[in-house]
């Protein structure tokens, strides 16, 4: 079993847990691949932090986060209504808002998503009892009632004391609509508009930092040319007269004329633009399960992050560069996550997934890459908060979990707003079959308060790795791993998955940071 909560990992104790969890997740991989031998011989990694700053300060947007009008996302996941017996305030459930607000929640994008695009802003406001019953035609052709709209909305953004991402929808409806939707939710004037939103509940504006001007442009929000997307683009955006980011429907599929095109035409009528990238661990009509995978198919999902998400971020801002050589566009990487097949007898079209030790690997790998690109990522979106897709939180009627990408973004808080720190990293390579990683990923960053963070994620899944770093300051925080690659939490056993204390203290080479197999390490330096 992992070590308790209560009891720091030392060196001596890592290398006892690095031959446990070997020998535990054996009989979980058998089934698929032959059992590697157990071994406590580590890969040895060299780190040389350096005090001068990577680039600009990683923004707490980075850790955003992204609900849509999907499956259970909403409702039932965190709206239960105000009658409802689950405890809730104002309908939004008090035990999942709890866990959110732990994370310290930067930014929500809502309504979505493909469910943007065809929503009507007018449905989702006024008397609940009279708002007209829609069918959710993207995600399982469902009812919605409209129960929760942009008030309903705004109170949980409220709530838990984070920015709003408003989506627009450029795909089917006007501009005249996104406009007065703008209006209504922003203007503190004695227009129509703002004393409509009076009448019905709110007397003062709210405040809207981010306004998506469409989704997905090439896709689900309307099939359009990337030209004319951008000129469609560009009139929409004409008449958002309030203050906000007015963010450009960018590229999904790894096509870069849509970038090249949008940014060429449209720059100047746009002040940031967005990326969506998921990692897909197999063929899309494949993608596989959550959970049951084998090793092959583990480092397969890694190398979707390590190459696949860091070449298509990479790819992308060198064409914003060609395009705005000032930097003044932003990249938001507003969809990002894990995509596998839903979990057998789940509804069709709710993209209801569990949640396993990879996922919360994969999420570490994807926040190191967007640490080493903070000269123009400047807000990432998690999909989805609950219940969907790489989900942060699971219910299932009155009862929650938490799951390992929740600990993730847990163990990641002391990055939000800290400075990336250059760092040279010398790693082996961990192979398996024909696709060869680096055993070991590593970022660094300075606090506001001046401490250093390392998070350190070994991608090996049953080797332990000793990354000697030089430094002569003891290292505090925690670790994540579990017995197995899939290990994961479930309703009757929640606290499978979960940090453990971390601490290490430097020898006389200096210290050396011990990471058990398929980990992520989060420490705190000491003060020198």
């Amino acid at each position: 079993m992992l070590p308790t909560p209560h009891a720091a990992l030392t060196r001596s104790a890592l290398a006892a847990l690095s031959t446990l969890v070997l020998l535990a997740a054996a009989p979980c991989e058998a089934a698929t691949t032959p059992p590697n031998t157990p071994t406590s011989t580590p890969a040895e990694a060299s780190l040389t932090l350096l005090t001068e700053a990577a680039g600009p300060r990683i923004e707490p947007t980075v850790y955003g986060h992204f609900v849509e009008h999907l499956g259970t996302g909403v409702y039932g996941g965190l709206w239960v209504g105000p009658q409802s017996r689950i405890p809730n305030t104002r309908g939004w459930r008090n035990d999942v808002l709890g866990a959110l607000r732990r994370l310290k929640v930067p930014v929500i994008r809502w309504p979505g998503g493909c469910f943007a695009d065809d929503y009507d802003w007018r449905d989702g406001i006024g008397a609940p009892s009279r708002r007209p019953v829609r069918l959710n035609k993207v995600w399982g052709n469902v009812p919605d009632d409209n129960r929760v709209g942009t008030h309903e909305f705004m109170d949980l953004a409220e709530q838990l004391g984070t920015e709003v991402y408003i989506a627009g929808n450029m795909g089917s409806m006007p501009p005249r609509a996104m406009a007065q939707w703008l209006e209504y939710m922003t203007s503190d004037s004695p227009s129509a508009l703002a004393n409509e939103r009076r009448r019905n509940g709110r007397d003062k504006p709210w405040k809207v930092r981010y306004f998506g001007v469409g989704n997905e442009s090439w896709g689900c929000g309307g099939h359009m040319r990337p030209e004319y997307a951008a000129d469609l683009h560009r009139q929409y955006a004409t008449f958002l007269r309030a203050p906000v980011v007015r963010v450009a429907s960018g590229d999904g599929e790894g096509n870069e004329r849509v970038t090249e095109v949008m940014m060429q035409m449209a720059r100047d009528d746009m002040d940031a633009i967005s990326l969506h990238h998921y990692t897909v661990p197999g063929p899309w009509e494949q993608k596989g399960l959550a959970a049951g995978f084998d090793r092959q198919r583990w480092a397969k999902t890694l190398q979707e992050v390590t190459t696949g998400l860091e070449e298509h971020v990479a790819k992308t801002i060198a064409i914003m560069n060609r395009h705005d050589p000032a930097g003044r566009v932003a990249l938001y990487v507003d969809e990002w996550g894990m995509w596998h097949d839903q979990e057998p007898g789940s509804t069709p079209g709710f993209l209801y997934q569990q949640n396993t030790l990879r996922d919360a690997v994969v999420g570490a790998l994807t926040f190191n890459v967007f640490h080493r690109h903070t000269d123009r990522v400047k807000m990432a979106n998690l999909a989805q908060m609950v219940n969907v897709l790489q989900a942060l939180v699971l219910t299932d009627g009155p009862r929650m979990l938490l799951t390992p990408t929740y600990h993730l973004f847990d163990l990641y808080l002391p990055f939000q707003g800290a400075t990336p720190l250059k760092l040279t990293l010398q790693t082996p390579r961990y192979t398996e079959g024909d696709i060869s990683l680096p055993a070991v990923d590593v970022t660094a960053a300075r606090a506001a308060d001046g401490s250093t963070h390392l998070a350190l994620v070994n991608l090996d899944p049953t080797r332990p790795a000793s990354v000697h770093t030089g430094l002569q300051q003891a290292a505090t925080g925690r670790v994540l791993t579990a017995p197995a690659m899939d290990s994961h939490n479930t309703f009757d056993r929640p606290g499978h998955v979960q940090p453990a204390p971390y601490a290490a203290h430097p020898g006389p080479q200096g210290l050396t940071l011990d990471l058990p197999p398929r980990a992520i390490v989060v420490v705190r330096l000491a003060t020198p």
